[in-house]
């Protein structure tokens, strides 16, 4: 935005001392405030940049923030503002303070799939299962939403079944028995681990107190119980916490936001930003009708002086497949008429819808210049992530180990990967004595390699072959020379090292007959190798300990894998919960029909007023041209079924909407 500030923006910045609530509208320019709210504090007030503490959700937002903070203060000011998602913040803390809660410094980060594969290790161990495991969902729930919470296993309630109830309290403790075993931490343990630290030792908290005497949370509605305690926590002393957020926009209940936080967030001052710099008033006035049924909020109103628009085109296609046919058309001819594919966005309610449209899109034929092209360039979030592509995962598995060799999920994953003759039989042995003993698993291997320790007192040795040996031997000696080359050597070059010494390569050519994707997974490998450069060329003292703690943690991005394909000229495919935060010149809203939007199951868990939310977070992503459309009969589930205008569609002031046939002119 080139505009100053306008009035509430301008409060909002000004408003320092005690506890301020700053409730921001879609669009209304809260990166902004915050930002010159920092800039406030050092340049008007001379208030050390080390003294503040700016929190929020993704890296991408970190970094916007820093970057907008470095155009408004003295560069010096702006590399001593802590501005952080709350994740590595917590993670920063435990570096230098988790050994007083029984932890080493090594620790390694563990995401939420290598939690579901610990669980289900131990799992099947407790219920002594050899054959397929019953699904863990309903027990790796609960127990996140016990994490999300700072609940302790006790907690977990289960009114359905009183055994399921034992056992997932049963599993909880094994589960962090296992991650202390193994020196990991998840991400829900980075957060409630600092809060232990900060009330079991006040020294500790008091250090941090002191530093940061002004804090600010962006997105606020979205913190869950425990990121809300730590932010009490912090704040206790000084008393200077500023919030940001919109209750309008609170979309995350299913994964542990609690809205009360924002919603009865006792202050002194409250400023509401409802000017909208996006959309047009067209827009806005039917997002504010659709959100206004909703009981539990702020009231706000959004306005905007981006002029009256377009109303917004409502149609009804005969097929889902009819639907998405129209839908591109209108791409097309949008794209006719001037306006980039990027500029262009398909949002939906869930990722099943997106088939029909990735369909219809590579059919489609449009004009470019004199020449007539088939198919529309698209790319879809929410795919496989990089960082979740099996050959990243091993190699990345490889660095763990090398970090911290006591993280069992990891060393598991890569004990026989490239193959070494290390079979089932082997790994029944090795982790039989692990379990019975309560040793950790890489000391049994090298004892056992070293057949001359005390595990070889407890252990059959004829249960290894001398393949199995060999295999073992070298797995150790490639992680101990490995590690040595990370100390000693560029980090790059010891991970090129690491790849040929595996010969992964070679690997990947067993496993992988296709050439194409066979290039593609070493492409990947080249790209692993590329971030882990990108990581040591940007910083002055590299380390590897850093470097696998704090990749799992960049969850908006992916390196150059994707970073580079940010700005290509593509239509966008996403759904409504990963369009948050993102802007369009032109959305197409498709499958707005009862079940898909409100969602059947998502009413039962999180209710109506989410669902409401979602679709108004959806609806103010369109700055210009906003389309909604439907189908009368859809495949769902492999069955065709008729279906309903969204309920929400009635709560659109009909001066709104234009009723367009779904066959394009």
């Amino acid at each position: 935005m080139k505009h100053p500030l306008n009035e509430h923006q301008q409060r909002a910045v000004e408003t320092i001392e005690g506890r301020v609530l700053i409730l921001a509208g879609a669009g209304s320019g809260k990166t902004r405030v915050l930002t010159h709210r920092i800039a406030h504090l050092i340049n008007h007030l001379q208030v050390s940049p080390k003294a503040i503490l700016g929190l929020t959700f993704t890296n991408k937002a970190a970094a916007e923030m820093c970057h907008r903070v470095s155009d408004l203060v003295p560069p010096s000011s702006a590399k001593q503002v802590t501005l952080s998602t709350f994740h590595s913040f917590c993670l920063s803390i435990l570096r230098s303070d988790i050994s007083r809660l029984g932890y080493t410094d090594k620790f390694t980060l563990y995401d939420e799939h290598d939690v579901k594969r610990l669980i289900n290790y131990i799992a099947r161990d407790f219920l002594e299962i050899d054959s397929e495991m019953p699904s863990m969902a309903k027990a790796v729930a609960l127990i996140g939403h016990a994490k999300n919470r700072g609940d302790r296993p006790e907690s977990i309630s289960d009114p359905s079944s009183e055994w399921h109830q034992e056992f997932t309290r049963t599993l909880y403790r094994r589960l962090e028995e296992a991650m202390r075993a193994y020196n990991a931490v998840d991400f829900d343990r980075l957060l409630t681990l600092t809060v232990e630290l900060f009330e079991r030792y006040p020294d500790v908290l008091d250090r941090y107190q002191e530093r940061y005497r002004y804090i600010m949370i962006d997105e606020y509605q979205d913190t869950n119980p425990i990121q809300y305690r730590l932010a009490e926590l912090l704040s206790a002393k000084y008393g200077n916490l500023c919030v940001v957020g919109d209750d309008d926009q609170s979309i995350y209940g299913w994964r542990g936001a609690d809205m009360r936080n924002i919603l009865e967030f006792g202050c002194a001052s409250t400023i509401k930003l409802e000017q909208n710099y996006r959309s047009t008033s067209t827009i806005l006035d039917a997002a504010n009708a659709v959100i206004g049924h909703n009981s539990r909020r702020h009231k706000k109103v959004l306005w905007s002086a981006c002029g009256k628009g377009n109303p917004i085109e409502v149609f009804v296609a005969p097929t889902d497949m009819q639907e998405a046919e129209a839908v591109v058309a209108r791409i097309a001819k949008l794209h006719e008429n001037g306006l980039a594919w990027k500029d262009i966005a398909i949002l939906y309610r869930s990722n099943a819808l997106s088939r029909q449209f990735e369909l219809a899109l590579m059919k489609q034929v449009w004009k470019d210049g004199n020449r007539w092209i088939a198919g529309i360039p698209y790319r879809i979030f929410g795919g496989v992530e990089f960082y979740e592509r099996k050959e990243v995962k091993d190699l990345f598995a490889y660095l763990r180990v090398i970090v911290n060799p006591l993280d069992q999920e990891a060393l598991l994953r890569i004990i026989n990967q490239p193959r070494r003759g290390i079979g089932e039989s082997s790994l029944d042995a090795l982790t039989a004595i692990n379990r019975s003993q309560n040793l950790p698993l890489w000391s049994v291997i090298k004892d056992v390699c070293s057949q001359n320790g005390k595990i070889n007192e407890l252990i059959d040795l004829s249960r290894f072959n001398s393949k199995a040996l060999k295999g073992l031997a070298e797995f150790v000696e490639i992680i101990e020379t490995s590690a040595a080359q990370f100390v000693n050597g560029t980090m790059k070059k010891a991970l090129i090292d690491l790849i040929n010494r595996i010969d992964y390569k070679r690997a990947i050519k067993e496993e992988v007959k296709s050439q194409q994707m066979r290039e593609f997974k070493e492409e990947n490998v080249q790209e692993f190798v590329s971030a882990l450069a990108e990581y040591e060329n940007q910083h002055s003292a590299p380390t590897l300990i850093d470097f696998v703690t704090s990749l799992p943690l960049d969850a908006d991005a992916s390196f150059k894998i994707t970073s580079g394909k940010q700005e290509e000229n593509k239509v966008s495919l996403m759904t409504f919960h990963s369009a948050k935060g993102l802007e369009f010149p032109a959305c197409f809203l498709v499958g707005v029909e009862d079940g898909i939007i409100p969602h059947d199951k998502s009413m039962q868990e999180t209710g109506i007023e989410e669902e409401r939310r979602l679709m108004y977070v959806a609806m103010t992503r369109a700055m210009q041209h906003l389309t909604m459309s439907m189908a009368v009969k859809r495949m769902r589930m492999g069955k065709e079924e008729y279906c309903k205008p969204s309920r929400f569609l009635t709560e659109i002031p009909a001066d709104s909407l234009k009723s367009a046939s779904w066959q394009a002119s």
